[in-house]
């Protein structure tokens, strides 16, 4: 116990890098028990702490995504049939990209190399949604049990929503020059050298932290507002457990917002210490990271709007049941 203790404190929610932020203000002669010097405290904090992670977990990651490129992927995909392959899928969409914006051109890449659609939206829902830094980031502010069963369920929507759409037959929604793509699966060379690999990983961090960074701030200082600036009682009355259309007002409020899972974070972080509900607050990152406008714009330049249209429907379902899930059971992880 307590080594969970000191690796979720320490490490993963970085309480040494608040105590010393702390302290450092302290010298400098700012309050931090005024609004204006405890919204400075969480922000630098948060900024820190989250561009650690980051950085951290894009390497890892995208070493671990070295070893599947996207033909690779496409190969392994294809030996799998019916629900292990929506399972598969949606396995796979953990060691990609983080955002929904760039999963999309992948998922475009696999319907065209005649992957069943299904399969391909399993791996569209899972990939922003559910990947391995928001499992650690999750860790990081809720513990262990909130992020390992929003992994969990994250991947049962994956699962679900592409079993749904490929009983639907909708394969004709999806746009023409994707389907007449030519096809034909080449597995790229995946002997890479362990020094390639590390290289890819550097600039897949450098890449990543110049495009996610300008997010992180933004949700920080929204974090920040929200934390030191707005009434507790307001954010309970709108997101608390006394407003039963709490998870549904939250997911409709995220899916037209465009960030991803390190933006998402230190809104979350805030809201539930103004006591929102844990439900509400992962309905609205899962639809914030999943089903943001911008990817949906994209997306439709590759299927039909009827197809997206059930796409964006059953994903918003899923995320919306998920939600009320953990409120119901909100008791049992906090």
């Amino acid at each position: 116990m307590l080594i969970g203790e000191f690796i979720q404190n320490q490490i993963l929610g970085m309480k040494w890098l608040n105590d010393l932020i702390g302290h450092i203000l302290n010298i400098l002669g700012v309050n931090l028990s005024s609004r204006f010097g405890a919204s400075l405290h969480f922000f630098i904090y948060d900024v820190i702490k989250i561009g650690i992670l980051l950085c951290t977990l894009i390497f890892i990651i995208s070493y671990i995504q070295s070893y599947f490129p996207p033909e690779r992927s496409k190969k392994i995909l294809s030996k799998f049939k019916g629900i292990w392959g929506n399972i598969i899928s949606a396995l796979l969409g953990t060691v990609t990209p983080f955002c929904s914006c760039s999963s999309i051109p992948l998922f475009i890449g696999f319907t065209s190399a005649g992957l069943p659609l299904g399969v391909t939206f399993s791996f569209l829902i899972s990939s922003p949604m559910v990947d391995l830094g928001s499992l650690v980031l999750l860790m990081s502010i809720f513990g262990a049990k909130v992020a390992i069963v929003y992994v969990l369920l994250g991947l049962l929507i994956a699962v679900i929503g592409g079993i749904i759409i490929e009983k639907l037959g909708l394969e004709s929604e999806v746009e023409d020059f994707i389907l007449n793509a030519p096809r034909g699966i080449q597995i790229e060379d995946a002997k890479i050298e362990k020094r390639e690999r590390l290289l890819f990983a550097k600039n897949a961090v450098v890449e990543t932290f110049k495009k996610v960074f300008p997010y992180i701030l933004v949700g920080v200082g929204i974090g920040a507002i929200i934390h030191n600036w707005i009434p507790e009682t307001l954010i309970e009355k709108i997101l608390g457990g006394n407003n039963p259309l709490g998870v549904v007002l939250a997911t409709l409020v995220g899916v037209p917002m465009y960030a991803d899972i390190f933006g998402t974070i230190p809104i979350a972080e805030a809201l539930l210490s103004k006591g929102a509900m844990l439900g509400t607050i992962l309905a609205f990152m899962m639809g914030v990271t999943t089903l943001s406008l911008p990817s949906m714009i994209m997306l439709r330049k590759a299927i039909k709007p009827k197809l997206l249209y059930i796409f964006i429907g059953i994903t918003t379902l899923g995320i919306i049941i998920v939600g009320y899930i953990f409120n119901l059971l909100q008791n049992l992880f906090i």
